[in-house]
């Protein structure tokens, strides 16, 4: 495994009786890179993440996370992780500052030469965006302000990999667009690499470098946003006005059409736009795509049984 790669899963299976869950799931993840684990419910996302943080132990296939088997990890592997879980529900007579300060020194004794542990907290406490409330209970906390210190609480050890599940539930959109920019200073900044699972695919659209699509216990899609809505729709649509009406195209070769219309009409042309498949229209399509698939196989399957 090269030095740059955090995770790396191969043909990870995991069976709750005689149920299989995970059929074989297989990817990486780099330094500082930002992974989105899309897929629809019950479909392993949970447990791959469970495995992967060391909570669950899979049935087989090899999993290393941080150069370590998970199911094996010792403390100082563990305090090179952080996880923000969907909600806390504790700490509630804690304050911010205190409860931050507190947590950070478990991690003192992990600090390293190349990662100064923890975060110092009024740094901390400054980038999730709660310095007015510092010294609030955390009782006293409004939702969005309680989820600035879910994520808080999940990196105030300066971790290696960051697991966000369902980040910014609850958060409105000043706090949701300040996330962001900490998640791109996470990981363009510190070097951290972050897998993220959440249901707004715009969110991930916005943050993830790459996408895995998670169905049928197994990884059906891999890439970009743009490379994923390029496997499932080879046209884009084309949008302007000329002398006040408007025009819609779609074309395999957007550029050249663009190229093509300015060519012919010049300054003519307003209101130009590209539009590609979205990452929704990408993921239902993959989805609806994946599951005829698996139907048509069950139903060929079915039909040469009765023969």
């Amino acid at each position: 495994m090269t030095p740059d790669v955090v995770i790396d899963v191969r043909d990870l299976r995991m069976r709750y009786g005689t149920t299989d869950v995970l059929t074989g799931v297989s990817f990486t993840a780099r330094r500082g890179e930002v992974l989105a684990l899309l897929g629809p419910n019950g479909a392993g996302k949970t447990t791959t993440i469970e495995i992967l943080e060391g909570f669950r132990i899979r049935s087989a296939g090899e999993v290393s996370v941080l150069g370590v088997d998970p199911g094996h990890g010792t403390e100082a592997w563990r305090a090179r992780l952080g996880v923000v879980l969907q909600s806390w529900r504790d700490h509630s007579k804690w304050r911010v500052r205190q409860l931050l300060a507190h947590l950070g020194s478990y991690y003192a004794s992990y600090s390293t030469d190349h990662v100064r542990r923890p975060w110092e907290v009024d740094d901390l406490v400054d980038a999730v965006g709660l310095t007015p409330h510092a010294h609030k209970r955390v009782g006293q906390l409004s939702g969005g302000q309680r989820r600035r210190l879910d994520v808080a609480i999940g990196i105030v050890g300066r971790p290696e990999l960051l697991f966000l599940d369902e980040p910014t539930a609850g958060f409105d959109p000043e706090a949701r667009r300040e996330f962001h920019d900490l998640v791109h200073r996470l990981s363009d900044l510190d070097d951290t690499t972050i897998l993220l699972t959440t249901h707004d695919l715009d969110e991930a659209e916005k943050l993830a470098d790459r996408i895995l699509i998670l169905a049928g216990g197994s990884i059906i899609a891999d890439g970009s946003a743009d490379e994923l809505s390029r496997r499932v729709s080879t046209d884009a649509e084309v949008r302007w006005t000329r002398d006040g009406a408007r025009f819609v195209h779609a074309a395999a070769d957007a550029t050249g059409f663009v190229r093509e219309l300015f060519a012919q009409y010049g300054e003519g042309i307003a209101d130009l736009e590209v539009r590609r498949a979205s990452l929704e229209d990408t993921y239902v399509a993959l989805v609806r795509e994946y599951e005829s698939g698996r139907s048509g196989a069950a139903l060929r399957a079915f039909e040469e049984a009765i023969r």
